[in-house]
């Protein structure tokens, strides 16, 4: 079977443009996913029918066979999200979710703290963010529903404490990937003696589209600037249709489950905490052994750089899950509840790991087509300097949105802004960098076809297009600072005068859209 390459053609963008298009207009994720599936597919054997179904037949099976063996990390993160729907179910069959809900009636005094207490917590968890999402979003959803607030915002909000704080955190899954590939980077250009971390962390106040992206998060909740699409599912969410039940129930939510009487805040508290703790300690050993096995010295940097992400995960969810259950036993919850949960649990998860699938799938397809090289190949244009940051930020912003990866936009897409940087002014390497970094959360961030996109929409308990469409205007108001910010940054040569041009904007920003959110208030 011969495949064909699409690296210089536009054609490589047809199967993503169809998935993400589609998905918007008629809302069916699977059906719009398997059809850019089906495009590339067609693309890449040549139309060949025959030759179509054998490459189709071998990418699904390589989601869990691949290379003669077990594909772990698929394995890992799937098994993650069956055990974590299974905790959920727990926690509320144990009636600890509702005495957690009860405890934030007396201490929790109204929405907007609702709503700032979840963004604590997703800054608090940083250590990965398919663990922010998820986690986040089962401890919150009970707090978040009892006053009202839609899953679309809890959505929201979820994903903007993901990969933001990720990607400006040294000491996380996404740090430690940063860290190592702009270090591999500077060596290749030279630069083998600077700080690897120092570099990281001179560039956290250059990545305007994370900093500003918290920031509007932040003042959406104590402000209630609700726009566009999420106005209207705040409005109902005031009735009490905290999401649209006419397409049925979202990923990750389970309804009709019976609930204990004798539940406490311990029964979710300590769970989710051993969670947590279980989860950063498998991180981190897993990380030292590969430096131990390296001759190396232990570090914290280094052992996020080499560990096992997927495995941790599924093992700090194996040790949250056992302590849930024992929680329950001790408690005294009977049997068949404690099964029937479980099971819920687990096949509340069903339609997640569906959409996950096809999306790891459209991502392997978009891969072989080389769209993100495509993508990568018109910024080698002849383009005043003074242009690049902005327009290397747009590139990774799109690139990310077609392919639907921020670590796979980092890969492409980091040498490129570093070549063009010692081929026009190396005084701007880190700038252009850091607007990589920042473009590419803001394509993750709009993306349907985004894991991270598909894991906070999963935590929230919240239909995945229904997150999408809501947090788009968002995503774009804050994309737009950036970029005004990059064009200024580029001109001046100054990252504070970027920083202050984008501060004057966003003060700007928010004020307009307090006084239209104040159109019409609920």
């Amino acid at each position: 079977m011969t495949i064909i390459s699409y690296a210089d053609s536009a054609l490589s963008l047809l199967p993503p443009v169809v998935a993400v298009v589609l998905a918007m207009i008629t809302r069916r994720v699977l059906l719009s996913l398997g059809l850019g599936i089906l495009i590339g597919g067609l693309l890449l054997t040549d139309f060949s029918i025959v030759g179509t179904g054998q490459y189709l037949t071998a990418k699904v099976t390589s989601l869990v066979w691949n290379d003669g063996a077990l594909n772990s990390w698929n394995l890992y993160i799937l098994g993650f999200l069956v055990l974590l729907g299974m905790i959920t179910a727990l926690i509320t069959v144990s009636g600890s979710a509702r005495a957690f809900a009860e405890w934030a009636r007396k201490h929790i005094r109204n929405k907007r703290d609702a709503k700032l207490l979840t963004i604590f917590l997703g800054c608090v968890v940083f250590i990965d963010d398919y663990f922010n999402s998820l986690v986040v979003g089962s401890v919150a959803r009970p707090l978040t529903d009892r006053y009202y607030v839609s899953r679309s915002k809890l959505a929201y909000i979820l994903d903007s404490t993901a990969a933001p704080v990720c990607v400006i955190s040294p000491v996380s899954s996404w740090g430690a990937y940063i860290i190592a590939l702009i270090g591999g980077i500077l060596t290749s250009h030279g630069f083998a003696d600077t700080g690897h971390l120092s570099i990281f962390v001179q560039m956290i106040p250059m990545n305007f589209y994370a900093i500003f992206a918290l920031l509007l998060l932040i003042c959406v909740a104590l402000m209630g600037l609700d726009i566009g699409p999420m106005r209207e599912h705040e409005l109902n969410a005031q009735k009490g249709n905290l999401y649209d039940e006419s397409k049925g129930l979202p990923p990750g939510a389970v309804s009709d489950l019976p609930e204990a009487s004798s539940g406490n805040i311990l029964g979710l508290f300590l769970p989710i905490s051993v969670l947590v703790l279980a989860t950063f300690y498998f991180m981190v050993s897993s990380g030292g052994e590969v430096l131990a096995a390296k001759g190396l010295d232990f570090s914290f940097i280094g052992a996020f750089e080499n560990t096992n992400v997927g495995s941790s995960l599924f093992l700090g969810a194996v040790v949250g899950l056992a302590v849930t259950l024992i929680m329950s036993v001790v408690q005294g919850i009977d049997k068949k509840m404690i099964i029937k949960g479980m099971s819920m649990g687990a096949r509340s998860m069903l339609p997640a790991l569906y959409i996950l699938m096809f999306a790891w799938t459209i991502a392997a397809v978009i891969g072989q087509l080389e769209t993100g090289k495509y993508m990568a190949s018109l910024a080698t244009g002849n383009i005043p300097f003074e242009m690049l940051p902005a327009v290397l930020f747009v590139l990774a912003g799109l690139t990310a949105f077609a392919t639907g990866t921020s670590w796979g936009t980092f890969g492409i897409m980091l040498p490129i802004a570093a070549d063009m940087a010692m081929g026009s002014h190396s005084a701007m390497m880190l700038p252009m960098l850091a607007a990589v970094l920042a473009g590419a959360v803001f394509g993750d961030h709009c993306s349907p076809i985004s894991d991270t996109t598909i894991l906070s929409s999963t935590g929230a308990g919240c239909h995945h297009i229904d997150h999408v469409i809501t947090q788009l205007p968002y995503a774009l108001i804050v994309a737009g600072i950036s970029f005004v910010g990059y064009l200024v940054l580029g001109f001046t040569g100054s990252v504070t005068i970027g920083f202050i041009t984008c501060s004057f904007l966003f003060v700007i920003s928010v004020i307009l859209l307090r006084m239209k959110s104040n159109q019409g208030r609920y």
